[in-house]
């Protein structure tokens, strides 16, 4: 299915910044600073009302009622905005933070030793408190060591997971008496607290082979556009290496690979020309409207988030996890997010947003959208500040 064309809210967008004609598909966007400027721009959440389409996605993937989802996503970026302030606020006592959907409200775990200051100070942002034994420094730590071995094939990956106050190592389970993977658990269990947990499947990348109608590609590969930067967009790294050249949905040129890593990280950037310009856009693909992006707040663990990509189109889910490190048949791809939300191949490189805010580029997973999986995605601003790029947003 080729994509519909940009919505009328899209298009005002295109008009507002002087560009010509729409040439072709220029999805996903950034945070808005004027061009050249280095670094990313991270915006708070924006108080605009949340659209139908990402609304009636979520009634669809998560669940709920319209009244439901329009409350979760106020809350969420309150959480969004919140976060960051709740963990200078504890401080050394620091433990994780996640929104909690069934509250609606952020909440953040901290030490025994936390003062009672710095647990009103905590009270007063709104936030649920609770007491772990960890913090997060800790875990943190932990990680890092574990990211030092290396992991069979057996071994899916491994993060922090704040609510449980432990760092989860996930095993596929027909690999679990596999002595490659009982030698690395026994290594990881060295490195601190850690807890196993089973999973189905071993994650892949999200990349296909040629098909028509879809917004690029490299050689015989397709994957798809994530966000858009001043100069270019940005997607996912296994997509293409560096000097690439990429054509579009129509089969014309858009521009060329300039930066790529995979494994290690999964991001790339492409730079724009021949005709094609960036929007602060991601489409929506006919399932729902078109959604202009105004910032790239991060969302924390326990918001929803959608996804769109050039297959499976438009997808919700929630945020499962911060910081993943997965462990591909390619190699381990660190600081990842893990998420509910459903992809298959052709998807890889798409767009993750909550609300108008950016997240993140898919980089693979397990599953489809038929009997459901989950998915990574690599964080839009570790990708901007890697190469020094401008999210580009619609600021009307």
């Amino acid at each position: 299915m080729r994509r519909k064309r940009l919505t009328f809210a899209a298009l005002s967008a295109l008009l507002i910044l002087g560009g010509p004609g729409m040439a072709g598909t220029l999805p996903a966007a950034a945070a808005g600073r004027a061009p050249g400027s280095a670094g990313p721009s991270v915006t708070a959440a924006s108080v605009e009302p949340a659209s139908d389409g990402v609304v009636t996605a979520m009634q669809r993937d998560l669940g709920l009622t319209r009244k439901q989802a329009e409350s979760r996503i106020a809350a969420e970026r309150t959480a969004a905005a919140v976060t960051p302030k709740a963990r200078r606020a504890a401080g050394n006592a620091y433990a994780g933070s996640w929104f909690d959907a069934a509250r609606g409200r952020l909440t953040v775990a901290v030490t025994p030793d936390a003062s009672p200051d710095t647990r009103r100070a905590l009270r007063a942002y709104g936030a649920e408190i609770r007491t772990a034994g960890h913090t997060a420094r800790q875990l943190d730590a932990v990680k890092t060591r574990i990211d030092r071995l290396s992991a069979p094939s057996g071994v899916s990956g491994w993060h922090v997971d704040p609510v449980a106050n432990t760092v989860v190592v996930d095993v596929v389970r027909r690999h679990r008496s596999d002595n490659d993977v009982r030698r690395f658990l026994d290594q990881a269990r060295k490195a601190g607290a850690v807890t196993v947990r089973t999973v189905s499947a071993a994650p892949r990348t999200f990349a296909a082979g040629t098909v028509g109608g879809d917004p690029y590609y490299t050689g015989n590969v397709r994957c798809s556009i994530g966000f858009s930067v001043y100069g270019g967009f940005v997607t996912a790294g296994h997509c293409a290496q560096p000097g690439a050249g990429v054509s579009g949905w129509d089969g014309s040129y858009i521009g060329t690979f300039q930066g790529s890593s995979f494994p290690d990280n999964d991001y790339a950037w492409v730079s724009v020309g021949s005709g094609w310009w960036t929007v602060p856009v991601v489409l929506g693909w006919g399932t729902v409207p078109d959604q202009l992006v105004r910032g790239s707040a991060v969302a924390p663990v326990g918001s929803s988030v959608c996804r769109s990509g050039s297959t499976s189109h438009w997808h919700c889910g929630t945020v499962l996890a911060l910081n993943e490190t997965v462990n591909y048949s390619q190699g381990a791809v660190h600081e990842l997010t893990k998420t509910s939300a459903c992809a298959e191949p052709g998807d890889s490189g798409g767009s993750f947003i909550t609300g108008d805010q950016a997240q993140g580029v898919t980089s693979g997973g397990w599953g489809n959208c038929s009997g459901g999986g989950e998915t990574w995605f690599q964080p839009v601003n570790e990708i901007l500040n890697r190469y020094g790029l401008t999210l580009h947003t619609y600021t009307g």
